[in-house]
């Protein structure tokens, strides 16, 4: 086997990505403190065609230096939008029937592989602070809320991991008939 070089992937432009059908999957970023997961997490975004990132409270915006760092220029593509308020944003997008899942242990939680999608159904992925996870008011909110199964000592993911496991998952689902 022989690795690809970058120009036989076959990547969209950055035209080409704003112009491609985007997966109904939204990210909302709870308070988010480390300026590396912010970035992370638009990488990502940019892999699964996200529709679009909101970046709540204290979460940091582009451009920035360390949020570009792994980000690699996702920022320029995968729209995003500020909102001081992570509440205010879950009772707005819930307004436009966007399913609301809180990533976050609680109780009653579904485990992420047994969390089946709608059909013609968009879900905006929260995603909570790296030490106090989604606010409570914000799990209270949620229509679901989605554990990812673990099974060693350690009682949490990193936010920009478990990113990627829940919207892999998602997308995965997402695409199923």
């Amino acid at each position: 086997m022989r690795k690809l070089k970058n120009s036989e992937l076959n990547r969209l432009s950055v035209d080409g990505f704003k112009e491609a059908k985007k997966t109904p999957i939204i990210i909302v970023l709870d308070n988010i403190r480390s300026l590396n997961n912010i970035g992370s997490v638009f990488r990502t975004s940019d892999a699964f065609l996200i529709e679009k990132i909101y970046l709540c409270g204290i979460t940091a915006k582009p451009p920035h230096k360390d949020i570009h760092k792994t980000a690699l220029g996702s920022t320029d593509t995968v729209a995003w939008e500020y909102a001081e308020n992570t509440i205010d944003l879950i009772e707005k997008l819930k307004t436009e029937n966007i399913k609301i899942c809180a990533i976050e242990q609680a109780e009653n939680a579904i485990m992420l592989n047994d969390f089946n999608v709608e059909s013609n159904t968009k879900y905006a992925l929260v995603f909570g602070n790296e030490v106090k996870g989604v606010a409570q008011d914000v799990v209270s909110a949620s229509d679901f809320v989605i554990e990812i199964p673990q099974f060693g000592t350690k009682h949490s993911l990193n936010i920009s991991v478990s990113c990627g496991v829940v919207v892999w998952d998602v997308f995965g689902k997402l695409q199923q008939p």
